[in-house]
């Protein structure tokens, strides 16, 4: 018996080396080195994806190293531009991307489009939150609803990119409780964590994003849900519907992966591949979990009819809310006015830096102003106007910038300037926004506006 067992013992060793070869094989990194790509600032949507799959594909063995690369602006169209241009034939780096992709590339008039990539996956879902601070005085979406029909440019909605899925929900939110989407006053950061600190702060009335993103917030108590955009509510999360509550929209985000053109056939097998086993490790179910994400994994041809699709719905939703190329809507952001402010002030400074020469050159008029103190003080109230307009809103800053431009070239009447600067700004702010249809931030004056 002893003979026995010592001659099936050999047999039964090489049996277990020859199982364990395909996972020793398996184990192997489908990527020594991987760059991933977040075309966007660091503590959006994109980012937090982009740094879970680095988390995941180095626990999970399915790449050695991996780098994440941060390229902001214009809602990811900037980084899809390059990705295009720098990355064509690399194998070895990949890009997050997405719904919001979808809509900038149509809002921005963008010459590259996402069928000039490699598509690889759909990756996730997930549902849009509405809070707003914890002081706030709306303590429910109905208290908001009111005061946005009452002044729908006094409420200012702070999210991500201009034409994304936050100012999208935003839109939809208006045209369901029978305000124009025109009419929204939506602030743009180009990141999540801009945005945070915006809400947080004060500095716009309701903040919209992904629920992964204010999910820290919201567990904390900083700031408070109104609602979701889901069509029921989500388990773990004490939040209504906006459905629930009487406002008829339902938005759901989804993310992507894509890959540059031009890679090679054995290129884009490794790196679905790799997809594929990413999302159906442990590690990513967990990550599922624990960002509220929604699995929404699709490949292949399946993911192509989805974005030729998504891509004419995601067109005629802007249409609607007057978003997309060529239409009147209200920009998203305050970057409209100071183009009239720095051209308008290109002759003010002139003529202030004219009456500086003549001064030092001997004018003799009773009231100039001595030196270069005019171009001084214009200078500062264009840097303030620039700076603190989304803070403290248009109003305010522009008062200011008025004021100091008549303290250039008159010092007698400080107090009469004061109430006419007030007025001209409380005046330009509505013939922008309820005449030309220029969204202007309300900021610290919004309940008043």
């Amino acid at each position: 018996m002893m003979m026995h067992r010592l001659a099936i013992a050999p047999g039964i060793f090489a049996a277990l080396i020859l199982c364990g070869a395909p996972a020793s094989a398996s184990a192997q990194p489908a990527y020594p080195y991987l760059r991933i790509i977040a075309p966007a600032a660091p503590g959006g949507g994109w980012d937090q994806t982009a740094r879970v799959m680095q988390q995941v594909l180095q626990r999970a063995g399915l790449a050695h190293t991996t780098a994440v690369e941060n390229i902001p602006g214009a809602a990811g169209t900037i980084g899809l531009a390059r990705f295009i241009s720098a990355e064509r034939g690399q194998g070895n780096v990949v890009m997050v991307s997405g719904l919001i992709m979808v809509s900038a590339i149509v809002t921005n008039g963008s010459p590259v489009t996402l069928r000039e990539v490699t598509p690889i996956a759909r990756l996730t879902g997930e549902y849009e939150v509405i809070v707003v601070p914890a002081a706030s005085p709306f303590q429910s979406l109905k208290d908001l609803i009111q005061a946005f029909k009452e002044r729908p440019e006094s409420i200012s909605w702070g999210g991500g990119s201009a034409g994304g899925t936050d100012q999208i929900l935003a839109g939809l939110f208006a045209d369901a409780v029978g305000v124009s989407p025109r009419r929204v006053n939506y602030i743009a950061f180009s990141g999540g964590g801009e945005a945070m600190s915006a809400i947080l702060g004060g500095q716009v009335s309701v903040g919209i994003n992904g629920l992964a993103e204010f999910l820290p917030q919201i567990e904390a108590g900083t700031v408070r849900v109104l609602a979701l955009s889901s069509a029921e509510r989500l388990p773990q999360l004490e939040a209504p519907t906006l459905r629930e509550q009487g406002v008829d929209v339902e938005l759901e985000n989804w993310r992507s992966l894509v890959a540059p053109p031009g890679i090679s056939p054995a290129d884009l097998a490794r790196a679905q591949k790799m997809t594929e086993a990413m999302v159906r490790s442990a590690e990513w179910r967990e990550a599922l979990e624990r960002y509220r994400w929604i699995d929404r994994y699709l490949a292949g041809e399946g993911f192509d009819r989805f974005m030729e699709t998504e891509d004419a719905r995601v067109r005629a939703i802007l249409a609607k809310l007057g978003l997309g190329p060529g239409s009147t809507a209200p920009r998203a952001t305050a970057h409209v006015y100071p183009l009239f402010v720095l051209a308008g002030l290109l002759l003010f400074g002139g003529a202030a830096l004219i009456a500086a020469i003549r001064k030092r050159t001997g004018s003799s008029e009773p009231h100039a102003a001595p030196g270069w103190r005019p171009a001084a003080l214009l200078a500062a109230g264009v840097l303030l106007d620039l700076v603190f307009m989304e803070r403290a809103g248009f109003v305010i800053t522009s008062a200011i910038l008025f004021w100091l431009t008549a303290r250039a070239f008159d010092e007698r009447h400080p107090a009469r300037d004061a109430l006419f600067a007030l007025g001209v700004a409380t005046g330009s702010y509505l013939l922008f926004v309820r005449v030309l249809n220029v969204t202007l931030p309300a900021g610290l004056l919004a309940r008043w506006l």
